[in-house]
């Protein structure tokens, strides 16, 4: 009579996984409420807040600033940085999360630094997640910057 041995494996490797699963579900929970720290710009719409521990990645909700290597994007990383680059920000994060990163509308002294980016032309108001939000600052001369399709309203 020949004995499976599959049982004897299986059941062992599906308790790891689950115990696994079970351990690394909170390291990548999104965050709710609001942080503070130092704010370091990654690009048009991304800033690290650094504060206590490691640094928390934050994408700017409703904001869509093109990639550093398409057209506008260096602009935009760079007046991202002169708004915010080492200064105060407090974050108010809603509780989702972007490819690793939190989401949420940021502050430097009370000023959304979203909005800034858009209000200065250099990114557009992602409507599927801003809510339009941001529509009424948006410049005419934005409507040549790349626009991503998961931003239109489904």
């Amino acid at each position: 009579m020949a004995v499976s041995l599959n049982r004897y494996v299986t059941m062992p490797l599906t308790i790891s996984l689950f115990i696994v699963a079970l351990l690394v579900a909170p390291l990548v929970h999104a965050k709710t409420g609001t942080i503070s720290g130092t704010c370091r710009v990654k690009d048009g719409d991304t800033i690290f807040v650094d504060g206590h521990g490691d640094p928390i990645e934050v994408r700017l909700n409703g904001v869509a600033a093109p990639e550093p290597k398409e057209p506008g994007g260096k602009q935009a990383t760079e007046y991202l940085k002169t708004v915010c680059e080492g200064q105060p920000v407090r974050c108010e994060l809603d509780g989702s999360k972007t490819r690793g990163r939190e989401v949420g509308i940021c502050y430097v002294k009370d000023a959304d630094i979203g909005a800034a980016v858009i209000d200065k032309g250099l990114a557009r108001d992602c409507t599927r997640y801003s809510g339009g939000r941001y529509a009424g600052l948006e410049k005419p001369e934005a409507r040549h910057l790349a626009f991503p399709g998961y931003c239109s309203p489904r």
